[in-house]
C-alpha cells in the first residue's frame, strides 16, 4: 500500500479554488486517493432552494465496529485581494518553513494529515477490529445548509454508526498541542425590524421614530446578563453587528429602522429560551411606542458539550507526547460541523495552529504539519489496540 506524504498531498489540495461552496474537483480528488487506500467511498450531493448545491463525501474502511470517523472540510473563505498575498494563495509555496496558500491552515493541510496518517496505520496494520470513515463536506464556511447536517441526516437513515468522531478544525491558538475542543457555545442571529410612521422633522408628535425605539431596544438588548460562565464555558454574550435606517433625507423621520446582533450562548440556555427572552422585550417597548415590530431569527447550532471519555483522555496524551504540551480542553471559539455530528457520536476537535485562518498568507508550519500526522497516526494505533 502507497504511504500519502501529507506536505504533497497539503499542496495538491490547496491547488483547487474550492471557495465555498464551490467544489471544483477537489472532493472527486479525495475519494480517489481514499479508494486507493482501500475505501468505500461516496459522494453525496444536496441541494435546497435558495442556496447552491454541494457536494460531500463519505469514505469508509472496513465494516466492523467501532467506527473512528474522521470529519473535515475542504471549502475555503474567498482569499480577498490577491495583491495583498506574497504568493498565488491557489499556488502553494514553501518560505521559512511554512507552506501558504488558502486552506493551508482552515483546513485542508489537516485533510492531508489524517489522510498520511491514515494510509500509514494501514500500510502497518492490514487487519484491525474495527473501522475508520471520513466525513467531508464543501459547506462548512458557507451556510452549512447542504453540508454535513444533511450527511448527518443521510447515515442515520442509513443506520450507520459511528463511535467516536475527530474534526481536524485548527484548535490551538499559539503552539501545537495547546487546546482540544470538546464543546462549543451556540449560535443565533436576530434581524429585528421596527416600523414606525414616517414625518417632519420639525413635527415629531405627527410621526414615531423608529429609529428612537430601536436605540432603546437595542440598549435593553446590551444591558442584558445572560450569566456568569459554567465551569466549562466562558459567559454568554450578545454583539449588534448591523444598524440600518434608510433614510435619504435629513428632515425626513424615518419609516424603518432595522438592526442584527448575534448572541452565543453557552449551555445554560437555549436558541428557544433566549427568544422568549427577546420577544418580551420587542413586545414591551413595542407596546409602549404604539409601534409594530418583525423579528427573524436563525440558529447555527445549540451549545454542546461532549462529556470527556476514555478516547478523549487518550488523545490528550498522545499530543501530549508529541508536542510536550498537555492541552486543555475548550469550548472556546466560535461554531464547527462537531454541532451536528454530536447528534450521532461523541467527539472533539483537534488540528492545527489557528493564528492564521482565513488571513492573507495563511499559512502551517512544516514541522507542526509533521507533528499532527504523528498524532493523528498514533490516535488510530492506540484507538485500534
Amino acid at each position: 500500500m502507497k504511504i500519502l506524504n501529507e506536505l504533497q498531498l497539503a499542496k495538491e489540495l490547496i491547488k483547487f479554488k474550492s471557495i465555498t461552496p464551490l467544489d471544483a474537483g477537489v472532493i472527486k480528488f479525495l475519494e480517489k486517493k481514499l479508494k486507493k487506500l482501500g475505501f468505500k467511498t461516496k459522494i453525496l450531493e444536496f441541494t435546497e432552494k435558495g442556496h447552491l448545491p454541494v457536494k460531500n463525501l463519505y469514505a469508509k474502511f472496513g465494516n466492523k465496529a467501532p467506527n473512528f470517523c474522521y470529519a473535515g472540510h475542504l471549502d475555503v473563505v474567498p482569499p480577498g485581494n490577491l495583491n495583498d498575498w506574497t504568493v498565488n494563495p491557489f499556488k502553494p509555496s514553501i518560505k521559512k518553513g511554512h507552506l501558504i496558500g488558502r486552506g493551508a491552515n482552515d483546513m485542508k493541510s489537516s485533510i492531508a494529515a489524517f489522510t498520511s496518517a491514515v494510509s500509514i496505520y494501514l500500510s502497518k496494520n492490514k487487519k484491525f477490529n474495527g473501522s475508520i470513515s471520513f466525513l467531508i463536506t464543501g459547506d462548512e464556511e458557507g451556510d452549512a445548509v447542504n453540508g454535513t447536517k444533511k450527511v448527518v441526516d443521510y447515515l442515520k437513515k442509513k443506520k450507520e454508526k459511528i463511535n467516536f468522531c475527530l474534526v481536524g478544525e485548527p484548535t490551538n491558538p499559539n503552539k501545537l498541542g495547546e487546546m482540544i475542543k470538546i464543546g462549543r457555545r451556540g449560535s443565533l442571529t436576530g434581524k429585528l425590524r421596527i416600523k414606525g410612521i414616517q414625518g417632519h422633522v420639525a413635527y415629531p408628535n405627527r410621526a414615531n421614530n423608529p429609529s428612537t425605539i430601536i436605540v432603546k431596544i437595542l440598549k435593553k438588548l446590551k444591558d442584558i446578563k445572560f450569566d456568569k460562565g459554567t465551569k466549562d464555558f466562558q459567559p454568554t454574550n450578545l454583539e449588534i453587528t448591523k444598524i440600518n435606517i434608510n433614510n435619504t433625507a435629513d428632515n425626513i423621520i424615518p419609516k424603518n429602522a432595522e438592526a442584527t446582533f448575534n448572541i452565543r450562548f453557552n449551555n445554560k440556555h437555549s436558541s428557544s429560551s433566549i427568544k422568549k427572552k427577546l420577544n418580551k422585550i420587542f413586545i414591551r417597548i413595542n407596546k409602549k411606542h404604539k409601534s409594530k415590530f418583525k423579528i427573524e431569527y436563525k440558529v447555527s447550532g445549540e451549545a454542546f458539550l461532549t462529556k470527556p471519555n476514555k478516547t478523549t483522555f487518550m488523545i490528550q496524551r498522545i499530543i501530549k507526547k508529541i508536542t510536550k504540551i498537555k492541552p486543555k480542553l475548550s469550548t472556546t471559539g466560535g461554531t464547527s460541523d462537531l454541532r451536528f455530528i454530536k447528534t450521532m457520536a461523541p467527539g472533539l476537535e483537534f488540528g492545527l495552529v489557528g493564528k492564521t485562518m482565513h488571513k492573507v498568507d495563511e499559512a502551517v508550519s512544516l514541522k507542526d504539519l509533521k507533528n499532527l500526522t504523528i498524532i493523528y497516526q498514533n490516535i488510530l494505533q492506540n484507538y485500534f489496540k
